[in-house]
């Protein structure tokens, strides 16, 4: 049988190579800018994210992003990490707008979206807002970090309302289509590791982690932690709670697939790539592809940019890095 999208993508989430290359992909949606510059250089303006990536032959992979907040909440503080809430009154008298019932609007596009996926063509993803992410996103940068010590009951009432919320978002989903992975968008480390302690992770975050898990493997469903930053030092922590894998590994932060495959030769990788040398010619592009290569031979790791293809990267440097990257993937497989 010949290597479909989603053939090349599970096969590689198992450990496995494909019979001719790995999966060509672009996890994360490029910046508005990067588009923009784009457009101005020949994309045609009337494509939607899918479209774009068949513009550039990439293999489509499909998200949905549920989120937690419902139409008609206004935030209290709409400053970047601003807060919704500032305690337990506040949070309970918002409830009506938080945890959206997950049922789709339109059931015939996820069902057109499951018999694409059933026909090998698309990778399928959800991404559910994680138990760092969550809080934070309802309290606020700042005042989050202190909620694990001045309000740690609002701070398990949020998870515990979100881990209902992610469940049912299971539930509804799996009825129509079944993702291939899903993450849990986290983002809890910057350059230098962890924004919480191991101890801080065992109390708030484990024990969601612990019954959200086993209802997504169950289904076959790989599961991914999106966190930025210096991750290396979480892995044993998501390991602990059955989590298998995570991006986008940022090569600024330090991160390096190679001493992450030495240290769990199971762990699943999508990612990788340092976006700061995209628009620094072949040379620069083919040593980076150079030093992600053993990792590639080795399974379960797919390399794509390290995070959104950044306005410098012109149309023809993305052009090369994507001539570049499909002849990495097919060296990969030889």
């Amino acid at each position: 049988m010949p290597e479909t999208v989603r053939s090349r993508f599970q096969r590689v989430m198992t450990g496995e190579l494909p019979e001719d290359r790995l999966p060509i992909i672009e996890w994360a949606s490029w910046w508005n800018l990067t588009i923009e510059r784009w457009q101005g250089e020949g994309l045609p303006a009337d494509l939607d994210k899918s479209g774009i990536k068949r513009y550039f032959n990439l293999d489509v992979d499909e998200q949905f992003w549920f989120r937690s907040i419902g139409d008609g909440a206004v935030q209290k503080d709409a400053r970047h990490g601003g807060c919704w809430i500032e305690n337990m009154v506040e949070y309970e008298a918002m409830l009506h707008y938080l945890y959206p019932d997950p049922a789709p609007a339109n059931p015939a596009c996820w069902r057109e979206i499951a018999a694409q996926q059933a026909a090998g063509e698309i990778v399928v993803w959800i991404t559910l807002e994680g138990f760092f992410w969550w809080p934070r996103v309802m309290l606020g940068i700042e005042p989050h970090l202190f909620a694990f010590y001045d309000q740690p009951e609002l701070m398990h009432r949020l998870n515990a309302d979100q881990l209902a919320h992610q469940l049912r978002v299971i539930e509804t989903f799996c009825r129509y289509c079944t993702p291939d992975f899903m993450t849990f968008a986290e983002d809890m480390s910057y350059n230098h590791g962890p924004m919480i302690s191991k101890e801080m992770f065992d109390e708030f975050m484990a024990p969601y982690y612990r019954r959200v898990i086993p209802e997504l493997r169950a289904r076959g469903i790989h599961t991914f932690i999106d966190s930025d930053g210096g991750i290396e030092p979480l892995i044993p922590w998501f390991e602990g709670v059955g989590l298998e894998g995570i991006l986008p590994l940022e090569r600024m932060a330090g991160v390096d697939v190679n001493r992450i495959r030495a240290n769990h030769p199971q762990w699943k990788m999508i990612g990788g790539y340092d976006k700061t040398v995209m628009h620094l010619g072949e040379e620069a592009i083919r040593a980076e592809f150079d030093r992600l290569l053993p990792a590639m031979r080795n399974g379960y790791f797919i390399p794509s940019v390290d995070h959104q293809t950044p306005p410098g990267v012109s149309m023809a440097d993305y052009y090369l890095y994507l001539r570049l990257l499909r002849e990495y993937a097919e060296k990969a497989c030889k």
